[in-house]
């Protein structure tokens, strides 16, 4: 493998062409017309503009990406995550031009790709599933006898759905048909496939997932687990490795489960496994990620191990060179995503002018972004800056590093998430690890953050004045 084409913008298409580099792999970067100047493509050996700004017309253009690949002789192509990195057809056509696709094969992202296909596969291997029914139901009378089966409260979710869409959470059996109509309605807006399922609601989870590792030797192993209970509107805001609450009994059963999901769908390369974790540490299947997650960095630092790599080395056939009782956890390790949103206003993206971008450095500070000072964010793709990842040898050496690192992140030109992430690591919920997936919804209000704010300007103040003070005395000392 000699040439790799991502198919992707920003921090990951950034974070791959590092590793590529290393591995004395070329890149090529692809890039829409709106991230001509981005990073991305700078950093890459060669770089094509494949389409206008929406990515409906350039990021999302399967036949577009494999004809860049094949006229440039490339040998593979990484989707890293988002657009078409769980797209089967995609992966299919690239296989069918004779190129690498850097992920699963096309048939296990299918398979995945749909909640109710997943749990039907995994269901012979005896991975522990929420109460619920594995059959789509558009009928309100049967639905409704299903939620007095399962017993409320219950949790409406969409087949194809992700990100929160097509969820709904159902307290009482007289708002079951409205609910109903509305998560059908989303979901068939959203996916294009109004299927929904019912299953029972776990009312105080912590959501826990597994990064497995499987070569076509037939090897898979585990890399322990990530916390991504923090959560705003169902999406991860920060992550953590590892979980303050597993024992390491409970790490070793949902590690074997991970594997065993991995195993039931043939699969290949990086993936995680998602498990909703209840408040008597019973864990459930969720879903399957069938690509890397924006969340990777953490299970990096506390293994020592580069997943971009292992995805390469398994995507050319190499046979994993590691065992599962290899590797360990080695420190604590914490993920904030940073993204250009206004968390004094719902989360509602605030796009602008990156008039000043200043990134904390040093020992346990790693950034990954994709955005250089002066540059505009775009209206047309997600959020996300960056994600400023610590590391410490304990979880709390972890904690005091992400605040000083917050503290020395200046952005300028748009509201970002970096507020929000100091009130999280300051929150004596998150330091003692007894939060769930409704730390936000328990804890953040906006006026939290405006508070925090102003007492920081009154020592701001205060301190300033203090220096005026002494300064004016130095200025006055009489000249002998």
């Amino acid at each position: 493998m000699k040439k790799i084409v991502i198919a992707n913008r920003g921090e990951i298409a950034v974070r791959i062409m590092k590793t590529a580099r290393k591995m004395g792999i070329k890149t090529v970067a692809l890039y829409s017309t709106a991230d001509r100047n981005a990073p991305h493509v700078q950093l890459a050996d060669e770089a094509v503009c494949i389409g206008e700004a929406p990515s409906n017309q350039s990021y999302l253009v399967g036949s577009k990406i494999i004809q860049v690949a094949k006229e440039l002789h490339a040998d593979a192509i990484h989707p890293g995550y988002g657009f078409l990195s769980e797209n089967a057809d995609f992966a299919e056509e690239v296989a069918k031009n004779n190129l690498i696709f850097i992920g699963p094969k096309p048939n296990a992202i299918r398979v995945m790709g749909s909640k109710l296909a997943a749990k039907e596969t995994v269901k012979s291997y005896d991975i522990p599933m929420v109460p619920g029914i594995d059959k789509a139901v558009t009928d309100i009378e049967k639905a409704k006898s299903i939620a007095i089966d399962i017993g409320f409260p219950i949790l409406i979710k969409a087949s194809a759905g992700g990100g929160g869409k097509g969820m709904r959470v159902v307290e009482e059996e007289k708002d079951l048909e409205s609910q109903m109509q509305r998560a059908i309605s989303e979901a068939t807006s959203a996916f294009g496939d109004g299927s929904i399922f019912i299953e029972k609601y776990i009312s105080s989870p912590r959501h826990i997932e597994i990064q497995v590792v499987a070569d076509s030797h037939g090897n898979i192993i585990h890399l322990f687990e990530r916390e991504c209970s923090i959560q705003r509107r169902h999406q991860k805001v920060v992550e953590e490795a590892p979980s303050a609450i597993l024992t390491p009994q409970l790490r070793s059963k949902m590690g074997e489960a991970a594997v065993q999901v991995a195993r039931s769908c043939d699969y290949l390369g990086a993936g995680t496994v998602e498990f909703l974790l209840d408040e008597h540490h019973n864990f459930y299947f969720l879903e399957m990620n069938t690509r890397l997650q924006v969340e990777h960095p953490v299970t990096e630092m506390i293994t020592g191990l580069d997943l971009v790599e292992l995805q390469i080395r398994i995507a050319r056939g190499e046979e994993l060179s590691i065992q599962q009782n290899d590797i360990g956890i080695n420190g604590h390790a914490f993920e904030l995503r940073v993204y250009a949103e206004d968390p004094l206003n719902n989360f509602l993206p605030s796009v602008g002018n990156l008039e000043v971008y200043t990134i904390p450095s040093g020992p346990g500070i790693r950034v990954d972004d994709g955005f250089n000072e002066g540059m505009d964010i775009p209206i047309y793709y997600d959020p996300m800056l960056s994600k400023l990842i610590t590391y410490g040898k304990s979880r709390e050496e972890a904690i005091l590093l992400m605040l000083k690192a917050i503290d020395n992140y200046k952005i300028e030109g748009v509201q970002t998430t970096l507020p929000f992430g100091k009130f999280v690591f300051n929150h004596e919920a998150f330091q003692s690890g007894k939060f769930d997936t409704h730390f936000v919804k328990k804890h953040y209000t906006p006026e939290n953050i405006r508070s925090i704010e102003e007492e920081e300007a009154k020592i701001a103040a205060l301190i300033a004045v203090k220096q005026y003070i002494e300064d004016q005395k130095i200025v006055r000392l009489p000249i002998h």
